[in-house]
């Protein structure tokens, strides 16, 4: 049996204006998850994903580290109910 997860990340640092949320976009798609990611006014960008756990994870992983341009400082990863909810992954805002 598969199993499924989803995370809401809260990733700050130098994460704006360095392309963070359509880098984010090609790793999601590359380790098969869906759901978004945007830009929050205090400088940090938020992420909602959810997948096979296995992908998730790495997808997570990846965040930690973000696009060579970006400076990841911290990340912070709430688990959340999965719901099936998206069809890809996609910018929101």
């Amino acid at each position: 049996m598969v199993r499924m997860k989803r995370v809401r990340l809260r990733i700050s640092g130098g994460v704006q204006g360095v392309a963070f949320r359509y880098h984010t976009v090609d790793a999601a798609q590359r380790f098969g998850v869906t759901g978004w990611v945007r830009n929050v006014p205090d400088g940090t960008v938020e992420v909602l994903a959810e997948g096979e756990t296995a992908a998730v994870d790495e997808f997570a992983f990846w965040c930690r580290m973000g696009p060579r341009m970006a400076r990841v400082e911290d990340v912070k990863v709430k688990v959340e109910a999965y719901g099936n909810s998206f069809d890809g992954f996609e910018v929101w805002g």
